[in-house]
Parts: structure tokens; C-alpha cells; sequence
């Protein structure tokens, strides 16, 4: 199970002390946190669809962090966004892409995963 970000002043958090990085489908933000472990959020907004769309996106998005994020270490709040792309994109690409996003952003050594 991962721990994520729910409250709007932890999300403007990472907004404004994190570092974005993007790739194809996904932004991938994150800030160094006090907390204990890697927290996530995850931010997919109207652009990408109708309520039904959104939510099948969030819980791709919530299932591909849940496999990555112990791959993980140090304490972190990430942040991820979705493009409108992602709409047509697989599960696999997604769960790739953000894996990628991590080891841009050095939460993942490269020859982990």
C-alpha cells in the first residue's frame, strides 16, 4: 500500500519546492519531505476526459506507483500529472514512463528495476 498526498497544502507544496521533470504522457514533480518514506500524489484534470476517463486513468496511475514506488528510497512527496495523451496510452507505457520520470529524478538507481 502506498501513503498518498490528499490535502490541497501538500500538493501546493511540492508545487512550489519541487522539481519537475516530464516525459510523454505523465509530469512527475518532486520535493524533499520531513515525513517518513515516499508519498504520493497524483493530479489528473478535466482536459483528459469525462469523470469515468479521469478515474480509469487515476487508478492505472495509483496501481503503477504501487508497483514502483518501493523500488524507492529517502523521504520524498512526488507529485504526478497527467497529459491529455494518456487517455489512449497502455497500462505498461504508463507504468514505464514512470519509472523513467524516477530515475530522472534519482529516486531509482538505474540498474534496479
Amino acid at each position: 500500500m502506498i501513503t498518498t498526498l490528499k490535502k490541497n497544502k501538500e500538493f501546493n507544496f511540492v508545487y512550489r519546492k519541487g522539481n519537475p521533470r516530464s516525459d510523454g504522457h505523465l509530469v512527475c514533480v518532486v520535493a524533499k519531505s520531513g515525513y517518513g518514506g515516499v508519498r504520493a500524489g497524483f493530479s489528473v484534470s478535466k482536459k483528459i476526459g469525462k469523470s469515468v476517463v479521469r478515474n480509469k486513468v487515476r487508478r492505472r496511475l495509483k496501481e503503477a506507483a504501487r508497483e514502483i514506488l518501493p523500488l524507492t528510497s529517502g523521504n520524498y512527496c512526488v507529485v504526478f500529472i497527467a497529459r491529455p495523451s494518456i487517455e489512449t496510452a497502455a497500462y505498461k507505457q504508463i507504468k514505464d514512463e514512470m519509472q523513467t520520470l524516477l530515475k530522472k529524478q534519482g529516486l531509482i538507481a538505474g540498474d534496479e528495476a
